[in-house]
């Protein structure tokens, strides 16, 4: 089968016939946005375009991310000398305190990346602030490159009341999959296989503490990076489905169940048997993966686009995995779909020019761009070759994933409030500041406050 058609019509699949019932109340959306021009009157032809400033805000900051984009602005200007990229790139934290003024302001970006969660592009839809990108797809063919299970992840309808369909406001350069990398080096000296089961994961947990490792690598003080490591362990117990609704916020949905608790009082076990690493939670997250390159720990719960750092620093000696499957024989589940996507604010001078740059950025071109730099292409997958031993486990990982259907959204997409929400009660929970069934019902809370139940 060909692995790039299976792994995007997979990206969202199992949610994707209920996708338009994301959030209640909600109509399915469509490009009824008066703002936006008629795909005959959009100019695709840059060169014709005039002088052009586009402020571009991004967070690509880290090494194979920095790279890309750089290499792809170069391209550009040199393609369309007309047109000048001022860059402006932030951290993914600084991007999110910063953007929501920025879009108020009388110097706001031209193009920007927007986190698709709910308190950031749905808010920024519902607020008019970001161009209805649908004529644009059809000009550009989008529409045709990128499959709907793709755009879902960045579709809202226009009154940002209904996330995954609707009209398309943002585009997605990379694919995201959350999973386990591990030392390799020290496995082997420690006389530890690389895990199959979880049965085998918490084995080598085990054996790395008595043996004086940290096991699990951890830098949590921003909050949001205990949600990438629930979400693994969700994975574990909850099925794919019922995740979805969380994830999604649809309705139906219910944070307060066994399988959530097993998982919650999981990552409980863990800090009661010293599994993370000293501190956790008040490290930064960038520092505790950059300790892990130099032999702090044994395994990092993590998503691939720290792919291309850790592949430079530690060479063969890192290795990437998905976790295990709930069972033996089954599916892995794990989060994921795709990086921020792209969006073209209400403000921009030229929004054609400002297209025509995000139609750079995410062609085919670019995605082998992309792909050489470490990073993993969202679209044409497997059209493009890894650049390294880490990389081809990252891409095999995100194929397969996306072909079993096991791939489930961020789970602070929900509401517009969850990002918060979770981190804080994830933060608490490691913390032995509330228990699993405190820290559920907190999140029962917002969700249930959103979707009405």
């Amino acid at each position: 089968m060909n692995r790039t058609r299976t792994t995007l019509v997979a990206l969202v699949a199992g949610a994707g016939l209920a996708l338009s019932a994301c959030a209640p109340g909600g109509s399915d959306g469509g490009s009824d946005d008066a703002s936006s021009p008629s795909p005959n009157a959009v100019k695709t032809d840059a060169a014709s375009l005039g002088d052009v400033t586009l402020t571009v805000w991004d967070q690509e900051v880290r090494g194979g991310q920095e790279k890309q984009m750089s290499t792809l602005n170069a391209e550009f200007q040199k393609k369309y000398p007309n047109i000048k990229i001022k860059r402006v790139s932030r951290s993914f934290d600084d991007l999110v305190k910063t953007l929501r003024l920025a879009l108020t302001g009388a110097d706001a970006p031209d193009v920007v990346q927007a986190n698709n969660t709910r308190s950031q592009m749905g808010e920024f839809v519902k607020a008019g602030q970001l161009v209805n990108l649908d004529p644009y797809a059809t000009a550009y063919g989008w529409d045709k490159r990128y499959p709907q299970s793709v755009r879902n992840v960045a579709s809202y309808s226009t009154d940002g009341k209904t996330f995954g369909s609707g009209s398309l406001y943002g585009m997605p350069q990379v694919g995201e999959v959350v999973g386990i990398f591990y030392n390799d080096a020290k496995l082997k000296t420690l006389g530890i296989n690389p895990p199959k089961t979880w049965a085998e994961f918490d084995a080598a947990l085990a054996t790395a503490k008595t043996k004086g490792e940290a096991p699990l690598v951890l830098g949590n003080l921003e909050k949001w990076p205990a949600g990438h490591v629930f979400g693994v362990v969700q994975g574990r117990f909850t099925k794919a489905e019922d995740i979805r609704k969380l994830g999604f916020g649809q309705t139906g949905g219910n944070w307060v169940t066994p399988e959530n608790t097993k998982a919650a009082q999981t990552l409980v076990d863990w800090v009661d048997k010293g599994y993370f690493n000293a501190g956790f939670n008040g490290q930064d997250y960038d520092p505790a993966w950059q300790g892990f390159t130099k032999g702090k720990g044994l395994f990092l719960i993590a998503g691939s686009w720290l792919q291309a750092d850790l592949s430079a620093a530690m060479k063969t000696d890192v290795k990437f995995m998905l976790p295990p499957a709930p069972e033996a024989g089954g599916t892995p589940v794990t989060t994921g779909g795709s990086g921020l996507p792209f969006a073209i604010t209400q403000k921009a001078k030229n929004k054609d020019a400002a297209a025509a740059y995000v139609n750079f950025i995410t062609s085919p071109e670019a995605m082998k761009v992309l792909a050489d730099n470490g990073n993993l292409p969202v679209v044409e997958t497997a059209e493009q070759k890894a650049p390294d031993a880490l990389g081809t486990d990252v891409f095999a990982a995100f194929g397969t994933v996306s072909k079993d259907d096991g791939l489930v959204p961020y789970l602070d997409w929900a509401t517009p409030t969850m990002g918060d929400t979770l981190g804080a009660t994830l933060q608490d929970l490691l913390a032995k500041k509330a228990t699993p069934e405190k820290a559920l019902e907190a999140l029962q809370k917002d969700y249930g406050d959103f979707t009405g139940k």
